[in-house]
């Protein structure tokens, strides 16, 4: 489970496009906090900070806004089309006791046994949905595959998930799978066409001379 780190928020009070693509320029990151039956707050923090904890994985943050410290879950992160520039955050607020629906991805380790045996690692499953405590979200759910032979599948009602983590996805959905080499087939022989008889160049024979009466 990724750690609590501290986010430290400022109160937004303009809005619009204008105005965010303003705080970006000066390295900040436009977002909202929400949940709880209160008012959603309108907020920016450092590009650089909640950059660096989003790649990390971290999920929960201590978000210090409106002049206090309170536990807040990263719902949202939207990002460029090249998904380099961090757009806008979204936090909800939290409580310990609090259970949530969430998506995580799904990670693979090691090598499967089959794909060194000549087969092909197809993996259907790359994010999946899980129920947990809010304070508790896994940064990834981790499938070793180092076991998988050839035609050997993983479902998701066979992953190993972390204490207290429930997968909310079908139980007989198919994660990962190592699936025999298509062999290309082999292209036809183009047909041969037939030889056209040779045409017999010279004196053609006379039609027979009609009987004399």
């Amino acid at each position: 489970m990724a750690e609590s780190v501290l986010v430290v928020a400022q109160d937004r009070e303009a809005r619009g496009t204008r105005e965010a693509r303003r705080l970006r320029r000066k390295g900040f990151v436009p977002g909202v906090v929400y949940g709880h039956k209160e008012a959603t707050v309108a907020i920016s923090v450092n590009g650089d900070e909640i950059f660096k904890v989003i790649r990390q994985g971290v999920r929960v943050v201590d978000l210090q806004a409106e002049g206090k410290v309170q536990k807040a879950l990263i719902r949202d992160a939207q990002w460029d089309h090249l998904g380099k520039e961090l757009l806008h955050v979204d936090f909800a607020r939290i409580a310990a006791d609090e259970r949530v629906v969430i998506t995580v991805p799904v990670v693979l380790r090691g090598t499967a046994p089959g794909v060194t045996a000549g087969g092909v690692l197809d993996q259907p499953i790359h994010s999946l949905s899980v129920e947990c405590l809010a304070i508790k979200v896994p940064e990834s759910i981790r499938v070793n595959v180092s076991e998988l032979q050839m035609d050997g599948v993983i479902h998701v009602r066979e992953l190993v998930l972390p204490e207290d983590v429930k997968a909310m996805a079908d139980p007989d959905a198919v994660v990962v799978q190592v699936k025999q080499k298509l062999l290309e087939p082999e292209a036809a022989p183009a047909p041969v066409a037939e030889q056209a008889e040779p045409e017999i160049i010279g004196r053609q024979a006379k039609p027979e001379e009609e009987e004399s009466e």
